[in-house]
């Protein structure tokens, strides 16, 4: 029978893949943007991506386990699509709006992720890990909020200014 626990583990496996397969793509993702705001908020977040790995690491030890890894096949076909995203838009003024709109995608399923590994860390009665969990929950949702204000004020207008068809 499956366990809360071996639910929150498999997931916690998944989120850790998924991290690490974010953190390779990301650097190519900033390469790609032609606006320097949208760089930098790329950088910024590998390096928060990378915390994320080290802090994930803590939170299996926190329930006694190894750190391991199972293939996360959603950020697979999400960090695929943003690739295949940016060569489509390479060179156009649509590129920098592609590539938040991709990565958007990656952040919203980690949002949903670390909410349910917040909420079932706090139900196993471990709240060290609960905390760390919701750390990165946070920082998860602040790059959203970041890529929200990017679209908004400079990446979707100039993709706009280009024209319509």
């Amino acid at each position: 029978m499956k366990t809360l626990r071996n639910l929150f583990l498999e997931e916690l496996a998944d989120i850790y893949d998924a991290e690490q397969r974010i953190a390779k793509a990301l650097p190519t993702l900033a390469q790609a943007a032609t606006d320097a705001r949208l760089r930098e908020a790329f950088d910024a977040h590998l390096r928060e991506t990378e915390n994320h790995v080290v802090v994930l690491e803590q939170v299996f030890r926190r329930f006694g386990e190894s750190p391991r890894s199972a293939p996360c096949e959603a950020t697979v076909g999400l960090l695929k699509e943003a690739a295949e995203i940016a060569d489509e838009n390479a060179g156009a003024p649509t590129l920098n709006a592609a590539l938040i709109a991709a990565v958007q995608k990656v952040e919203h399923y980690e949002i949903a992720s670390y909410g349910c590994l917040h909420a079932w860390a706090e139900m196993l009665g471990n709240p060290d890990a609960a905390s760390a969990l919701k750390k990165i929950l946070v920082e998860e949702k602040g790059a959203d909020d970041v890529l929200n204000e990017l679209a908004r004020r400079s990446c979707n207008q100039e993709a706009c200014a280009a024209g319509v068809n």
